[in-house]
């Protein structure tokens, strides 16, 4: 049965239900596919679901669209992979890499240059003086970070960079025992995690390969199933000192079970903590709520505050007794008795305790930028625009590009990313039947930003934020392009070779 005779199969039912705005609204625990939802709505416009008349009125409804004119969008032709003898150079990129880096917010530069003014024609009183006193700086955006975390103000720092931050906290939560001395972590972690796991045991002077725990998919499979992941710890927990998983796997893009996670680890006596990096401002967090012991994550990616910017660190109140610095620095000491100078120490309690030395002011006011158009809305708001955003990048690709056996030689698209909604965020990891790099520099040519992962991923990201289902149709009509030229190159390749 083709696409278009299984639509009219179904008018009159989809004629008895009548789609109103708040269809639009997903949300992760509905019983209403995001693809029911699609095709209703493209019933009711009177057009496929395939078509752009579709997107368009999917961002007409958006009530998120306005955060689009918050940033800014680069123009094909500022790409320096862009071929301008195959696109427009003046239109707008399709920017579906913010799971690598986020757009600039256009406040950026203001903020910036209000703290160039004040260091000029203040000098050192800035450090105590204006909208955002030096020395207190990072203090004044913390509340728009613990809201996206969803912890309390004094379980957050901001500080540092990502893994800074988690060699800081692993010090103090991997305490090695005769009994409990292993790390369990995802076996295709980044590889920042995956070293930081590596040197700590090294560090006490344990051996890698019986101490570092990976869980594998099984085989034939790219992701990792929960029931697995809780048999290993039911099984192995009893000598596993710290569970450490990403929130969203950077390669995957499959969002774990953070809080059965750390539920059946804390079970079997276990640390549980977090890398959310690719999970902070993409998906809805709970930190706080689930009992996580610590976690941590940079800013650069969904949170948009540019290349190195300032990370952020969480430790539960319920270890701010117990758990301590193992290095300690100046500003982890009492804001109240700080600037004394006695050098006889009064620790803060948890999280800012670890804090080091001052804050950078200038990566402060990149992640203020972003946070307050954050704080225009809501992680709700977002998640449900990003499960209907990123469900209908998923539903083109698998109309246009499913493989089909009794075709062969036609290109097809496999999604990696788990199918599921609450199994995953924003983005899709695709892999290619034909070689991925050709595919990725046509692209890329075409004015398209997104991100090529070895072996074989090319990772894409509609972010909430600022991408638009418009952004998801061109992306797919380029995509078709791509392929095409691709196909055509591998043809000449074999041909050529063949002489």
């Amino acid at each position: 049965m083709s696409f278009i005779c299984k639509i009219t199969f179904n008018t009159k039912t989809l004629l008895d239900m009548k789609v109103k705005l708040n269809d639009l609204k997903m949300d992760p625990s509905s019983p209403v596919l995001p693809a029911t939802v699609l095709e209703r709505t493209a019933l009711r416009l009177g057009c496929n679901p395939t078509d752009k008349k579709l997107a368009l009125h999917l961002d007409e409804e958006d009530e998120l669209k306005h955060l689009r004119e918050c940033f800014c969008i680069p123009k094909v032709k500022d790409l320096p992979p862009t071929d301008l003898s195959l696109v427009d150079g003046e239109e707008s990129c399709v920017y579906f890499a913010g799971n690598s880096l986020g757009l600039q917010p256009r406040k950026v530069k203001t903020y910036l240059d209000e703290e160039l003014d004040k260091w000029a024609r203040t000098g050192v009183h800035g450090h105590f003086n204006g909208q955002r006193p030096w020395a207190l700086a990072d203090e004044c955006i913390l509340d728009l970070m613990t809201e996206l975390v969803g912890a309390q103000r004094h379980e957050v720092a901001l500080m540092n960079g990502l893994t800074v931050n988690l060699h800081l906290q692993m010090l103090s939560f991997f305490k090695p025992t005769p009994r409990r001395y292993k790390i369990l972590l995802e076996a295709r972690a980044f590889p920042s995690d995956h070293y930081a796991v590596e040197s700590q045991l090294r560090l006490h002077g344990l051996d890698v390969e019986k101490c570092m725990l990976m869980m594998q998919p099984r085989e034939g499979e790219e992701t990792l199933r929960i029931e697995d992941i809780l048999a290993v710890i039911e099984k192995e927990g009893d000598s596993i000192a710290v569970i450490l998983f990403s929130g969203v796997q950077y390669y995957t893009g499959q969002l774990f079970d953070i809080p059965r996670i750390t539920k059946a680890g804390q079970e079997k006596g276990c640390f549980v903590g977090f890398d959310l990096a690719h999970a902070v401002g993409n998906v809805e967090l709970h930190l706080h709520d689930w009992g996580v012991d610590f976690a941590c994550w940079c800013s650069y990616k969904y949170l948009n505050s540019g290349a190195g910017g300032l990370a952020g660190a969480y430790i539960h109140e319920k270890h701010s007794q117990n758990i301590k610095p193992a290095l300690i620095g100046w500003w982890g000491h009492e804001f109240k008795t700080r600037f004394l100078m006695e050098n006889k120490l009064q620790l803060s309690e948890g999280i800012n305790g670890f804090r080091l030395s001052n804050p950078p002011i200038l990566l402060v006011c990149a992640l203020q930028a972003s946070l307050e158009v954050f704080g225009q809305t809501t992680m709700k708001a977002l998640r449900r625009k990003s499960i209907l955003l990123t469900s209908y990048l998923e539903y083109l690709i698998k109309h246009y590009y499913n493989e089909d056996k009794k075709n062969p030689e036609k290109p097809f698209v496999k999604i990696i990313t788990p199918s599921r909604t609450e199994e995953r965020g924003c983005q899709l990891t695709l892999s290619f039947s034909l070689p991925i790099k050709t595919v990725f520099k046509e692209l890329e040519k075409r004015g398209v930003a997104c991100d090529m992962r070895e072996p074989n991923a090319l990772r894409v990201a509609p972010v909430p934020l600022y991408n638009s289902f418009h952004d998801v149709h061109r992306f797919i009509e380029i995509l078709g392009s791509a392929i095409t030229s691709s196909k055509q190159t591998a043809n000449n390749t074999a041909l050529s070779g063949s002489y």
